[in-house]
């Protein structure tokens, strides 16, 4: 059989693979598997319930279907398995009334479906913002900062975005950090409103709070003649919290406590006194908090809670004052490699922990932490006095009678 040339042979096996396309598009075309999910949403009533609901429709029967949702920063998600009609109309309504998210944060949402073939198939997302619509919020905003306010007028609002402004520029005085991004400061009227958009309602003593992760800050203002005051103490504080996280990422949740409230305390422009007359009190009564044990949190009693914030508020503007603005990253980049409380300061000063609470109360407190010490274990002393005293008159009265008589 003669030799085709090149040129023909080419033409020939285009000819033939054209054919098998051919033969194969003549084929019977099969369903594309999968699901189609429409009209996705989610109507919120803060604080009650957020009701999902969609249409979910496929080529077969579908047999189940599941809503999986989570807040924008969690890792934990929940799932709940949903009822559907015979058109594929889905619903679930899900019981908020913990407060499990925190206000004006984000949450995601998306569907699951097996169908009668036995596979499972996996909507794409869809975002929401779970908003505090309980109230009917004003907002007055400059560069990336957002004021929202629903009591008082618009002199009420502006005073509170000059203090939030105030804010971010204390906090970078003390800890530069890119201002590159939004954020959002919500102002409730009274206490409790705040609490009653918190988890579990928060403490009863708290008149602000921040969800860093979220770029939020949350106060409870009042409109009356001290707002300026209480503007320019809370919003930089909770502020701090915030732009601190932006700096260290994840590494913030590795701070300990007191420095984290101690930095956002050292931020407020307006000097609280009665820190100043609760330090007295407490070092006068030795009834001061070892700081070690305000590095894992702080106590949830009103009053400890305020002694813990006064001595965070003044341990850090001792460290600033007697080593300088810069140890204070040296401080959050200790603890941001994992080490624990006691070596962070190690590493960043010099100086162990325990050392520097003890030449901060003997400095700037005047305490005399020895003759403190000495007197809290007093009671022990006494009580291993007593507990040695039988073993030791034993011991004496052993040796006078060998020397009376002469035992050896």
């Amino acid at each position: 059989m003669p030799h085709l040339h090149k040129p023909l042979a080419k033409l020939a096996a285009w000819i033939l693979l054209s054919a098998a396309a051919l033969s194969l598009k003549l084929e019977p075309a099969q369903a594309q598997a999968g699901i189609v999910v429409e009209n996705a949403k989610a109507e919120i009533v803060f604080g009650k319930t957020i009701a999902f609901s969609a249409k979910i429709t496929a080529p077969i029967p579908i047999q189940q279907i599941s809503l999986l949702f989570r807040g924008i920063n969690e890792t934990v998600t929940r799932v709940e398995t949903v009822q559907f009609d015979a058109d594929g109309n889905a619903s679930f309504v899900y019981d908020a009334s913990q407060n499990i998210f925190p206000p004006f944060s984000k949450i995601v949402f998306w569907y699951q479906a097996t169908l009668a073939d036995g596979n499972t198939y996996t909507s794409p997302q869809t975002e929401i913002n779970y908003d505090d619509n309980r109230f009917a919020w004003r907002v007055n905003t400059r560069a990336n900062i957002s004021v929202h306010w629903y009591a008082g007028d618009d002199a009420f609002g502006a005073a509170a975005l000059d203090a939030a402004g105030a804010g971010v520029i204390a906090f970078n005085n003390l800890y530069p950090v890119a201002f590159d991004q939004p954020l959002d400061v919500y102002i409730y009227s009274n206490a409790d409103d705040l609490r009653s958009a918190l988890p579990f309602g928060g403490t009863d003593w708290i008149g602000g709070h921040a969800h860093p992760e979220n770029g939020v800050a949350l106060a409870a203002i009042a409109p009356n003649d001290s707002q300026k005051i209480e503007m320019e103490t809370i919003l930089p504080h909770e502020i701090a919290h915030i732009l601190m996280y932006r700096a260290l990422g994840e590494n913030y949740f590795k701070q300990p406590a007191w420095l984290l409230e101690g930095v956002a305390s050292n931020m407020e422009l307006y000097q609280n006194l009665g820190y100043d007359e609760a330090l007295r009190d407490a070092a006068s009564k030795n009834s001061l908090i070892p700081m070690q044990d305000l590095c894992a949190s702080f106590p949830a009693d009103s009053g400890s809670a305020y002694l813990a914030y006064a001595q965070a508020e003044a341990f850090i503007k001792y460290i600033r004052g007697a080593y300088g603005n810069g140890k204070i990253a040296a401080l959050t980049g200790a603890y941001a490699e994992g080490l624990d409380c006691e070596i962070g300061v190690t590493k960043a000063l010099g100086i162990p922990l325990n050392q520097l609470d003890q030449n901060w109360r003997e400095t700037e407190l005047g305490q005399n932490v020895f003759g403190a010490t000495l007197k809290n274990l007093a009671p022990y002393l006494v009580l291993m006095a007593l507990v040695l005293s039988v073993p030791i008159w034993g011991a004496l009265d052993f040796l006078i009678n060998r020397l009376r008589y002469g035992k050896k």
